[in-house]
């Protein structure tokens, strides 16, 4: 339970990538064999985790050669998105404790929403096959929605869950997780498990780092 000095929240929307499940695998296979079957050389574990984050265009712009084409780099996406489906998410585990807060939080009848800069469909898959019927809304890029730290996105979520940005708290693993969550007006908790260490969360300006998904709890209102 919460101490009187710990602020409360009735929404709870969360970045996905590096936040709730670890993708990193399978992005890792998808994106060498999209840059392989273009005649690209494969990139490391390492360097992709550093592409993650911005969409699957900014991903793949980064991962071609530094003088592939534009059209080489568009060519190289193309295939990306259409190799999605066959090389799917079988690699990929929610992080620690997660599916136990999110049901503690379900539970107590906190309004629980996703937002992140994979392409909407991408966002649905993986959910419905890690985490499913956890989330009232689920949003990623697409036509309506730009990438964050644009907050649209996320008032929008806000919005659909019936809540306010003052009643919410943005989850995230990244500075630009801590930029959305700014940008709305909602709470920034940064989270420490995923793809971006603690201090450039904290350094980004998170009103907290947590280290355990189970400490989300804390700040969960009590109703």
């Amino acid at each position: 339970m919460s101490d009187q000095n710990t602020p409360t929240f009735d929404t709870f929307i969360f970045d996905l990538d590096g936040t709730l499940l670890d993708t990193l695998p399978d992005l890792v296979e998808l994106t060498n064999a999209a840059l392989n079957e273009q005649g690209f050389p494969s990139r490391t574990t390492d360097e992709i985790h550093s592409f993650v984050g911005n969409g699957a265009r900014a991903l793949m712009y980064q991962a071609v050669p530094a003088d592939a084409t534009t059209e080489q780099a568009e060519a190289a996406m193309r295939r990306w998105m259409e190799l999605y489906p066959v090389i799917g998410n079988k690699l990929t585990e929610p992080y620690p404790h997660i599916e136990e807060a999110l049901a503690e939080l379900a539970a107590r009848g906190i309004n629980l929403g996703v937002l992140s800069n994979k392409f909407d469909q991408g966002v649905h898959d993986v959910i419905d096959a890690y985490l499913p019927g956890m989330f009232h809304v689920k949003h990623g890029e697409c036509a309506d929605i730009p990438r964050k730290p644009d907050p649209t996105g996320l008032l929008r979520s806000i919005a659909e869950l019936g809540s306010t940005p003052d009643r919410t708290a943005y989850v995230g693993d990244s500075p630009g997780d801590v930029a959305v969550s700014r940008n709305a007006g909602t709470f920034a908790i940064g989270v420490a498990w995923g793809y971006h260490h603690a201090d450039d969360l904290r350094a980004a300006g998170a009103d907290v780092v947590l280290e355990d998904a189970r400490e989300l709890l804390r700040f969960a209102e009590v109703r």
